[in-house]
């Protein structure tokens, strides 16, 4: 009886501890207006938006909107006038791809001198910048309301391959009259597009080079244990957390991203401590300290993170258990009503047939270089791969750090002048 009477306990406990992560999760923060942080002292660049951010450092940017086939608005940006770039624009365009929570702010909060995106239109290519759904500038859709209809977050990498990617790749084709663009992922950006491949036969066709940084396929050896903790929490408590209406997750104004935010720029203590956080969140053998600049930690959680469903976060999560990449594992029994077997299928690697260029670092605390090494073993077209020569390289220094114009930006520069026309 005494036990029954424990196990009941500790079922009430779980349960009312999910409802209160459910709720933290989705309630919003305090609304301060833009003039009440600044106020505060926040930086200036954590305030703004692309085109604002863009347009502070001399750069000319235009937002773009896009359909999906399956209702979903998404926003795109172009860097139209670079400052730094007095010629013709180089053809084809290209599409760069931001990773998980992330948005296409990640490649500019670093500056115009270590910003990916401001180094590669700097060189004169005519760059385009994603946004998937979920994210603070793809919330949008034709028929479902994000902050009311629960249907709209039942996404992971599956849809966001199948439906937005396409979707931004035909955008940018059509707009620019181009038959082929070059491609640019981080982390799920590769993810993503790996899953486009496989599941949307004849896209890859439309993609000239891959540019693959930090891919994210599978991640059965990651060795972050705050992301896998995170991820496999979500993987086993999804059914939970959905039970208190809780479907989306780490959004732009949410309690968790205006805390950060606000925490970070408190003093010269709590920005350090947040530098500590990242790198304690991100390494394997030993931190990268300073990487990262301070003004860069305080900037980029006014950006970050940018949101997505706890579907796509436990996805992530059961990514940590697989030695395969797969689609999501629903149980046996909803497998073989989807499926037609009890496993999840695995997606077809080998579709990826576009030549593809790989840049992974030996410290990446999310993206491990076996699993990395793993993924360029299944795909028949692989250019190079190149590990980089920093050894403390790990994976946010992809998007913010101050070195990224030394380390991976001339192999990229190298390989987008490759295949480029003009």
């Amino acid at each position: 009886m005494a036990s029954k009477r424990s196990n009941t306990f500790k079922v009430l406990l779980a349960s009312l501890a999910v409802a209160a992560l459910g709720y933290v999760l989705r309630s919003p923060s305090l609304y301060l207006r833009r003039e009440t942080k600044s106020s505060l002292g926040y930086p200036k660049d954590s305030l703004l938006n692309f085109t604002e951010l863009t347009a502070e450092y001399g750069y000319l940017s235009e937002e773009h909107k896009v359909l999906t086939d399956d209702g979903y608005i998404l926003t795109m940006f172009r860097i139209v006038k670079a400052r730094n770039c007095h010629r013709a624009k180089r053809s084809p365009p290209v599409l760069l791809m931001h990773g998980l929570l992330q948005s296409s702010d990640s490649w500019i909060d670093s500056g115009p001198d270590a910003g990916l995106a401001y180094l590669i239109s700097d060189a004169c290519y005519d760059l385009w910048l994603g946004n998937v759904r979920g994210n603070y500038y793809s919330r949008g859709h034709v028929r479902l309301d994000p902050d009311k209809d629960p249907a709209y977050w039942k996404f992971y990498i599956e849809e966001i391959g199948i439906y937005d990617v396409p979707a931004m790749i035909d955008y940018v084709l059509d707009y620019t009259g181009f038959e082929k663009l070059n491609y640019i992922g981080f982390s799920q950006g590769t993810g993503t597009f790996l899953v486009m491949c496989s599941e949307k036969p004849g896209y890859c066709d439309k993609v000239k080079l891959v540019i693959s940084l930090a891919p994210a396929s599978r991640q059965m050896h990651t060795q972050s244990k705050i992301f896998r903790t995170v991820t496999q929490t979500f993987y086993k408590m999804e059914g939970l957390l959905s039970m208190t209406g809780l479907q989306e997750v780490f959004s732009k104004g949410g309690f968790s991203q205006e805390f950060v935010a606000f925490f970070c720029q408190l003093s010269g203590v709590t920005e350090r401590l947040c530098e500590k956080v990242i790198d304690a969140f991100d390494h394997v053998d030993s931190t990268h300290l300073g990487s990262i600049t301070n003004h860069t930690t305080r900037v980029l959680f006014g950006h970050f993170p940018a949101g997505t469903s706890v579907h796509n976060m436990a996805r992530y999560g059961q990514s940590m258990n697989s030695g395969r990449f797969e689609k999501f594992d629903y149980g046996r029994e909803q497998n073989l009503v989807l499926y037609g077997s009890e496993e999840p299928p695995q997606y077809n690697l080998s579709a990826t047939t576009v030549p593809v260029m790989c840049i992974y670092g030996k410290n990446d605390g999310l993206v491990d270089t076996k699993d990395v090494e793993w993924l360029m073993a299944q795909l028949p077209n692989v250019l190079e791969m190149v590990k980089v020569e920093d050894p403390q390289w790990n994976h946010m220094d992809v998007t913010y750090s101050q070195y990224t114009g030394d380390t991976i930006f001339p192999k990229i520069n190298e390989y987008l002048l490759k295949y480029t026309s003009t």
